[in-house]
This record gives structure tokens, C-alpha cells and sequence, in this order.
């Protein structure tokens, strides 16, 4: 008896990937660098100036690293508690940070010892910058007050307490020095002018703002908070241009490109959004182990870091176009056959004597049912929900070979109302697919053959039958739109295509008569 021949499974081909030049740009970065950190990495900033180092704060220490190392070149670790926000100053000489017992320090790059302490705030400051004239500081501070405050005396010039929450984010404006904007977890984003007492203007994110960014030209304001990402017109009193809900977590923080072309949002939800500033739409996605806390871009895109919060800190670093060039040359590296056919190559010499081994066949489980010809369960089987969902291939190849045996039709009948649900579910799922129609074509007039006498006895079933319907309605009349488009192409490439001549050497345009068949055949006519 012959051996039992389990059932093909065709290969389709995969839809590819769209390869966009978004793609191309952000995957244009080595493996990351990982550096393990002491605490929760909760702010990165570039410094302004070459060789951009950039300054890490977490837990009760802020480290500086330089572009290439994996080691910190300096290390500040005079806060008596948890660090916030360690800034650079626009010439990247000095870096002011927060701290949880509420003194907001400043250093010298090149020193150890804090040359400025703040003191005013009676709760944990997590929002410290410079303003554009690099004598003022803007602080923001867990007691609901946010602070200017004057770098040569130390003192405190301005104090603002509008917000009824933590200020946990702010920015102040790189073209004039006297406006900056804060954001709280009482859901507001308020624009402050330090020559008035009060905020000059007001927006309400929904949600607890976690994090502001302005634009270059400081016309737009973009807020991050639960898991909205929107973007505020400021030149129209504050009004909502867009609001992008892309995460399914809270988005922690936010960074825009070298060029100002592409938004970047981190969350918690391990990921990071690249959009297009022109329509705001996600050209990208970054994922990550960790939830993350922290993200900034290197000048000109040179690096990603992000800050997450199991103290791991990543970097990617892009590549040079010859290291580029080299990874388009090199092939994926595919698992070595060589394992599997081990020794089944190997020829007997004369005298070798060849013991054979019986090769156990192991078959899936619907082939074992098709084995026993029990063919109602090899279809229950390869209608299975991962299966049919995952790999609906196995469920049309099992079709396809019912079909093939002419038993397709037993395999069908006898249904109940939840079995005939299942098969009329995978059909709408598939029945329009180009590659799967062809064998799903005929179990569904099978169906329909078998089950029309039951039509109106079950309202689940009616429904998806109508689905169906109307499934197989738009897809009739795309296909029909698509053979006007084609004869529409036809007929303007016929057109456009350069007219050959035929050379007539011995027959006459006219008619296709020979010329002397012409000349004698008018006599003819005359005469008669």
C-alpha cells in the first residue's frame, strides 16, 4: 500500500514591506549601545556646541558623555536626592538642574562644585532652562510655581502660581528672552511673559502634560500628555491644529529632527513615533525593551538616545556611507542545511552492508484526519481560529484537497449554526483575496447549495450571508471599474505607439489590385 502523501501547503508570496525614504533615513543606524545607569533615566540634552556631549540625569547623578564614549567624561554628584532636568546653558558652558529637596544647582562644565545655589522653591524641581540671554533661569517646581530667577545674584525676580498642580515641563522661548511656557499636571499649558504678572495665554491638553517642545520658528507649540501628542498654533491665541493619539500608553516626552521636518514622540508603551511635521502622519516606529522616560537626537540626526526606565540607557549611532555600503552588500545569513542532511548523501562502497531505517513521517493533524477519512474533522480542524487566521493558506489547502478527493461537499454538510458561522466568517475574510478565490469560489457555492433551504431559521447566519452579498457586490464592481481603466490604457497607448507602413511595392494603395489588372479592366466596363 502507498504511502500516505501529506497535504501541499502552497507558498504565496509575501507582500513586501513599503520601502519610503523615511525607512531608509531612520534604519540607517548601527545595533544600539547599551550602558547601564543607576536609576531611571529621566532627562537627555545635547549640548549645543561641539563635540555635542550630552548630559544624562538619573537618580542623584547627572553624567556627561562625549559623542563616541560609553564611559561618562565628567560626573556631577552633589544632589542630596533625586536629579531633575540637567540642561545646557546655549554656549554649552554651564548645566542647571533640579533636584527632590527643591535647590536647583548650577555648574560649570569643566568644575565639580555647583558655582550657583537656588533656593526658593518648598517642593522637587523638575523643570529647569535658560532663557535666551543666558543670565536668567526658569525653574518649575512640584509646590505649583514656577520661578525666573537671575544667574550673577542668585535671586528670585519673577514668581508665577496660576497652575493648581506639579509643573512638570516647561520651555523658554530662543528668540525672546522674556516669554516661556510651562505645562502642568492640572491638564493646562500656560505662555508667561516676564514683563507682566500673569500668563498671557492659556491651553487646556485634556490630560497631564508631561512634556512641550516649540518649534524653530516658535510659531507652534507641541504638548505631550496621557496618550495625546497635540500641536498649538500660538500665532492664532493657542488654537489646536492636530492631535495624534498613536500610543496606547502615556507619551513621556517629545523631539524634533536636525532639519525640523519629523516630530518624535516616546512613550511608555515601548515605542517611538517618527511623524511628518507636513501632515502628521507616522512615517516610522522605533521599539524598545523598556518603558521610556527620556529621548533626544543628536545635531544632524548623528544619534538616537533614549533614557528608559529600567536604567538602561541606548544609543544608536548612524553609520557611514561606506558601513552603509557594506550592509546593502552583505546577504542574510540563512541556517545551514548542511545539519539536516548530515550523512544522507553518503554512497555504500561493495562491501558496506546498509542497514535502512524506516523514516517516521510526522503529519499535522487535519493529515491525520484526511488519513482515516474522516473529512468533516480534518476541515473542523483546519478551521481551528489561530489557524484560520493565521495561516488561512492551511485552511484553502485543505479545501483545495477535499475538492481534489470530491468530498469537499460531505465535509460541508451536517453543520450547526456555529460551524456554518465559522466557514461563512472565512470566506468574507478571504473569499476576495487573489490568491485564496480560486478554491474559494467553489466551497461557497457549495454552501449555498447545501445550506439555501435554511435561509431565515438563524438571524447570525442571515447576516453574514448578506455580508457576503455585498462583499462580493463592491468586488464585482471594482472589477469592473478596473476593465474600463484597462480599456481606457489600451486605447491611449494604441495611440501613442509610432505607425508602421506596409511596403506595397507591386499593389496599388487604392484597391489592392495589380496595376495591370487595373488598366485592363476599365476598357471592360466601358465597353459594355
Amino acid at each position: 500500500m502507498a504511502s500516505f502523501k501529506p497535504t501541499k501547503i502552497q507558498v504565496y508570496p509575501k507582500l513586501g514591506e513599503k520601502v519610503t525614504q523615511d525607512t531608509l533615513y531612520w534604519k540607517n543606524y548601527k545595533a544600539p549601545v547599551q550602558i547601564k545607569e543607576f536609576g531611571a533615566i529621566t532627562n537627555i540634552d545635547f549640548s549645543p556646541v561641539a563635540p555635542h556631549n550630552f548630559a544624562v540625569t538619573a537618580f542623584t547623578r547627572i553624567h556627561i558623555y562625549g559623542p563616541f564614549s560609553q564611559e561618562p567624561v565628567k560626573t556631577f554628584t552633589r544632589f542630596k536626592d533625586t536629579a531633575y532636568c540637567g540642561r545646557f546653558r546655549s554656549d554649552g558652558q554651564l548645566l542647571v538642574a533640579g533636584c527632590e529637596d527643591s535647590v536647583v544647582r548650577l555648574f560649570d562644565v569643566s568644575g565639580k562644585v555647583a558655582l550657583r545655589m537656588f533656593k526658593g522653591h518648598t517642593k522637587a524641581v523638575h523643570v529647569t532652562d535658560f532663557t535666551s540671554d543666558r543670565y536668567q533661569i526658569l525653574t518649575g517646581s512640584d509646590d505649583y510655581s514656577c520661578r525666573i530667577w537671575d544667574i550673577p545674584n542668585a535671586t528670585d525676580l519673577t514668581t508665577y502660581q496660576e497652575h493648581t498642580d506639579y509643573i512638570r515641563c516647561g520651555v523658554t522661548s530662543k528668540l525672546n528672552r522674556d516669554l516661556f511656557i510651562t505645562g502642568s499636571y492640572d491638564h493646562t499649558v500656560k505662555l508667561f511673559d516676564t514683563r507682566l504678572d500673569k500668563s498671557v495665554m492659556t491651553m487646556n491638553h485634556g490630560q497631564p502634560v508631561e512634556s512641550l517642545l516649540l518649534y524653530p520658528s516658535e510659531g507652534l507649540l507641541v504638548s505631550a500628555g496621557g496618550r495625546y501628542v497635540k500641536v498649538w498654533d500660538l500665532l492664532k491665541g493657542g488654537q489646536p491644529l492636530v492631535s495624534l493619539k498613536n500610543h496606547h500608553k502615556t507619551v513621556t516626552c517629545l523631539c524634533l529632527s536636525s532639519n525640523g521636518q519629523r516630530l518624535l514622540s516616546a512613550s511608555l508603551d515601548r515605542h517611538v513615533k517618527v511623524y511628518n511635521t507636513t501632515n502628521y502622519k507616522v512615517v516610522h516606529n522605533f521599539d524598545y525593551a523598556a518603558s521610556i522616560l527620556s529621548l533626544a537626537l543628536a545635531p544632524d540626526d548623528e544619534s538616537i538616545v533614549v533614557g528608559m526606565t529600567n536604567s538602561i540607557l541606548s544609543i544608536k549611532r548612524r553609520k557611514s556611507p561606506e558601513e552603509s555600503k557594506e550592509t546593502l552588500g552583505q546577504q542574510t545569513r540563512r541556517p545551514s542545511y548542511r545539519v539536516f542532511v548530515k550523512g544522507k548523501n553518503y554512497v555504500p562502497k561493495q562491501d558496506d552492508y546498509l542497514v535502512s531505517k524506516p523514516v517516521k513521517q510526522h503529519l499535522a493533524k487535519y493529515d491525520k484526519q484526511l488519513k482515516k477519512f474522516n473529512v468533516s474533522k480534518a476541515l473542523d480542524t483546519a478551521l481551528e481560529t489561530w489557524r484560520r487566521h493565521r495561516k488561512p493558506e492551511i485552511t484553502v489547502a485543505v479545501i483545495k484537497e477535499l475538492d481534489r478527493r470530491g468530498t469537499l461537499k460531505n465535509a460541508l454538510a451536517g453543520r450547526d449554526e456555529q460551524g456554518v458561522s465559522h466557514l461563512l466568517n472565512f470566506l468574507i475574510g478571504n473569499l476576495v483575496d487573489p490568491r485564496f478565490a480560486p478554491v474559494l469560489v467553489t466551497a461557497a457555492e457549495m454552501i449555498l447549495d447545501i445550506y439555501h433551504s435554511v435561509i431565515g431559521q438563524s438571524p447570525v447566519v442571515d447576516r453574514q450571508l448578506l455580508r457576503l452579498q455585498e462583499l462580493l457586490g463592491r468586488e464585482i464592481d471594482y472589477q469592473q471599474d478596473l476593465l474600463e481603466v484597462l480599456g481606457m490604457l489600451d486605447t491611449m497607448f494604441a495611440s501613442n505607439l509610432p505607425r508602421k507602413e506596409v511596403p506595397c511595392s507591386a499593389i496599388s494603395r487604392s484597391n489592392g489590385l495589380t496595376q495591370g489588372k487595373a488598366s485592363t479592366s476599365r476598357p471592360e466596363l466601358q465597353a459594355s
